[in-house]
């Protein structure tokens, strides 16, 4: 019998390596010149965690972990609710002055006043809020919920239908590492999803968002996020087939991030780099011009997925912030997995 490849080191990876990621490229967010960056960090950039600070990537993960552990059966109708609550309890967390996105909180105001989600969300974005906290739905098991709850969750808050399939694309990602494909092949997997899903419309779980978005038609809306995508992901392929010198930004390759179909590319490509090394996948996302912590949030989720929660420094977990929370969603989405 083949043994499972899902491990609970490889789920702990997941959740940990985004916090990492976001830990050490949080004090580059917002520097735009990767020289400067190099230059402040000397020699090549941050390598430690910088007393473990998170940013919003990170609570906004955690909240859709906690909405997700709470969901008695997933569903949209039993789905909806631990969303919109958790979403509304970060907007007003104390803790929530990391420089949170603007997308997220107009929509989380409006989710607060229980209207309804459709109309909440900020329809034209596709930010890459969308996608930095999408990890725990990657523990799915089923692979059409998995899809769908990954876009519904986006949906709350970015009603583009790229913030939707880059949501989609990102939690698939995670899965064919979790489920052991070689590194190597995952760029080619992508493509052959991307390409699959284009006509998948989960209107069970999306209602009418394509109207608030303004698309023709439910399979127009759908279809143009995962065009973005594919797009994105041929720079991704161009960018894996060139020489990259140790010192290039990857946002030159595949974009800043700044949007979540480029979010996703950009941190793949610096996990794809060294995927053996989530040490320099991390260090090659917090040196960037780009949405530095969510380029690392994304790689360390990549990295832990293929590598799990042992192939980063030890004295890592004991640095963290929410290192509680982050054992606490590890064990139990370990034990319903088991």
């Amino acid at each position: 019998m083949t043994p499972d490849p899902l491990t609970p080191s490889k789920i702990s990876g997941v959740l940990y390596g985004a916090a990492y990621g976001d830990a050490l490229a949080a004090p580059t967010e917002f520097m735009r010149d990767a020289a400067q960056i190099r230059s402040r960090f000397a020699p090549n950039g941050p390598t430690t965690l910088h007393r473990g600070r998170v940013t919003d990537d990170t609570q906004m993960m955690l909240a859709v972990g906690r909405a997700l552990l709470d969901t008695p059966a997933l569903t949209p109708q039993a789905s909806e609710a631990p969303l919109r609550r958790e979403f509304v309890a970060w907007l007003h967390d104390p803790q929530n002055n990391r420089a949170p996105g603007l997308t997220c909180l107009k929509a989380c105001r409006g989710l607060e006043t229980g209207q309804r989600w459709q109309a909440a969300t900020v329809a034209q974005s596709k930010g890459c809020g969308a996608n930095m906290r999408v990890q725990p739905a990657a523990f799915i098991s089923d692979a059409v919920t998995r899809a769908a709850y990954a876009q519904f969750q986006a949906a709350l808050t970015h009603g583009h239908p790229t913030g939707l399939a880059a949501a989609d694309l990102t939690v698939q990602a995670i899965r064919l590492l979790l489920d052991g494909l070689s590194p190597a092949l995952l760029p080619t997997a992508l493509r052959e999803y991307a390409q699959a899903q284009r006509e998948v419309d989960h209107t069970d779980w999306l209602g009418d968002l394509w109207t608030v978005y303004g698309a023709a038609s439910p399979a127009a809306y759908i279809a143009q996020g995962w065009d973005e995508c594919l797009g994105v992901l041929t720079r991704l392929e161009r960018a894996l087939n060139t020489n990259i010198p140790a010192d290039a930004d990857p946002c030159d390759f595949t974009g800043e991030g700044w949007i979540a179909e480029e979010a996703v590319a950009t941190g793949l490509l610096c996990f794809l780099l060294t995927p053996n090394d989530p040490q320099e996948a991390l260090r090659r996302a917090a040196v960037t011009s780009g949405d530095s912590d969510s380029l690392a949030c994304l790689a360390g989720s990549f990295a832990g997925a293929h590598l799990g929660l042992d192939a980063f420094p030890a004295e890592w977990k004991g640095q963290i912030e929410y290192a509680d929370e982050l054992e606490r969603q590890s064990r139990a989405f370990a034990e319903e997995k088991s």
